[in-house]
Order: structure tokens, then sequence, then C-alpha cells
């Protein structure tokens, strides 16, 4: 079992619009709702690939409801912890283009006694889990520690913890020795305080964050791939995408690939990579299903071409 953590979940609506015009009256000729969150995509993942998985979150208010209401009809467990606040709602509009312009709410302030409920939600439910997946930004209420606290309170449970953050709330976090993190591109260098030029910089970026705390490093480096730097090795994996539909999920399809296939090594790394090229290719924060993996369309080496340079800063979250 996948324990996912979400700190601050949503309630997502997307619409689709022929242009987005300011001023204007934009009549949408599609809408869907979706439940949101990096933890809560990982989750979703996790069920596609048809693992079990466990949704810990703070919900409150009508939004609340329905998110749960929503992942329960995908089969997902939810372990929601009540919250006096509404969860957020977030608005995307979508353009023909592919073209996607977001709003994103605050969500709701947690009290202490909420963060703690929080933390002691995942206590309850960390030993049948594999490993615990801490992802997304913090709500307001939760000091940037507060993955710290997670990552020692689930190691002394004997859980291993991934963690998908940024900025203050990663270097916190690194403090406690997160199993894996799982950083993109511009994360990375935001961490080492410097820019990446090279596939040989992001491994060098990565080796500084395993010395800050971190036992394992998977880097998303968008279109150049993926990087894995860990106690036992280094390799970058790439997969051919014939088309790219939408990133939206794909790093949290990664996450919970690579989890899902032992959280080390090659073939971890091999199911990251697979999960990401098949969630770019599918619309909208679909997650890929078993079949639509293509594992021979990806390329894992330890020959590790330091001196190419990265395309693009970032990658798919």
């Amino acid at each position: 079992m996948i324990l996912t953590v979400t700190p601050n979940p949503s309630l997502d609506r997307t619409y689709e619009v022929p242009a987005l015009d300011r001023g204007e009256v934009l009549r949408a000729s599609a809408e869907r709702m979706d439940p949101g969150g990096k933890g809560v995509n990982v989750s979703r993942a996790v069920a596609a690939a048809g693992h079990r998985t466990v949704a810990v979150m703070p919900l409150g208010g009508a939004p609340g409801a329905l998110v749960e209401q929503l992942l329960a009809g995908q089969g997902i467990e939810v372990a929601p912890v009540p919250v006096a606040g509404a969860t957020r709602s977030n608005i995307a509009l979508a353009e023909p283009d592919g073209t996607l312009t977001k709003i994103n709410a605050p969500g709701p302030e947690l009290t202490a006694a909420e963060s703690e409920l929080l933390l002691s939600t995942v206590r309850e439910h960390s030993a049948s889990a594999a490993w615990i997946a801490c992802c997304g930004s913090l709500p307001r209420g939760l000091a940037p520690e507060w993955y710290a606290e997670l990552v020692t309170r689930a190691h002394q449970a004997g859980a291993r913890v991934a963690l998908d953050t940024s900025g203050p709330s990663l270097l916190a976090a690194l403090r406690s020795g997160p199993d894996v993190v799982k950083p993109n591109a511009d994360e990375l260098a935001a961490a080492v305080g410097r820019p990446l030029a090279t596939v040989g910089d992001a491994v060098k970026a990565a080796e500084e964050v395993r010395e800050l705390g971190a036992h394992a490093v998977l880097a998303s480096l968008g279109a150049d791939g993926q990087l894995l730097v860990s106690s036992t090795g280094t390799w970058f994996g790439t997969a051919a995408v014939s088309t790219l539909r939408s990133n939206v999920g794909a790093g949290d399809a990664s996450l919970a690939g690579f989890l899902a296939a032992g959280g080390d090594g090659p073939d971890a790394l091999t199911a990251a990579v697979a999960h990401g090229a098949a969630a770019v290719q599918l619309p909208g924060s679909v997650m890929p299903t078993p079949a639509d993996l293509d594992v021979s369309a990806v390329t894992v080496t330890t020959d590790i071409p330091l001196d190419r340079a990265l395309t693009e800063q970032g990658s798919p979250r």
C-alpha cells in the first residue's frame, strides 16, 4: 500500500474556452471537475496501476466533501482530516492550442490542532504502508518545518518517505533524511542556489542534495529525461514521446510508478519514466493504466550524458 499525504488538496474545475479574452463573457464548450493536489494525483496514478493506496488530506466544507466523493468513485481510500475551513477550489481555462491558464486559491488556514491531527492520522496509517508520499505546497498555518516533522515521525514508525515539495519546506525536510526527494529542474536549481545548464550540473546538484540529507534524488528534467542519484548508483532515463497532449500531473504519475516499482534502482527509474511518458500523451490530468505504458520505449543507462544541455528548466508536475 502507498500512503499519500496532500496538505493542501483542491477541487479543480477545468473549462474549455475558444479563447481567453480579458473583460469578455467566455462561454465554455466543456467542463470537468477533478480532485486535485500532487499527493492526490499520486494516489490516482497508483490506483490506475492497480495498486492499493490511501490518501490522507485535510478536507472541509462542500468542496472537501466533493473531493472525497470523487476519489471514492475512483476506488481510492480516503483518510480525511476534518478542518473548519473549506477546501480550496481551483479554476483552469483551457484553450484549443493547449494553453492552460490556472487560478489557484490559497486554501484554508489550518489551526495547530488540525496540524497535529493531520500528523497523527498519517502515523495511524503508516504501519501498513510500503511508502508514504508527501506532496505539494503547505497550506496557511503550517510552518516550513512541518514536512520535516512528518518525516521524523514516519521514520519512527518504520515507514519510508518520498517527498515532493520545494523551497523552504524542502530544505527544512532534508535535515530529517527523507528516503527520496523528487524535484524538477527548477526546484533542484533552487535547492543548491544556482542555475543548471547541463545534465552534469543536475547530477552534481542531486549529489549535493543527498549531502544535505536526502537518501536519494529522483529529478525530473522535463523533455530531457529523469535522473536517479542514490547510494546504489546513478542512472539516467529517457523515453520517446510521439504526441504531447498534457503534462499536468505527469511528474506525479512518475513518482507513483517509481514507488510502485520499489523506489530505488534502474527498474524503478524505468517505471517512473514509462509512467511520465504515458501521462503526457493523455488528456488533462488523466493517469495512465498498465495498458498505456510502453516500457520498451524507455532507455535507462549509467552512461550519463554529462555535457548534454538541458533544453528546458522545469518539468511535468
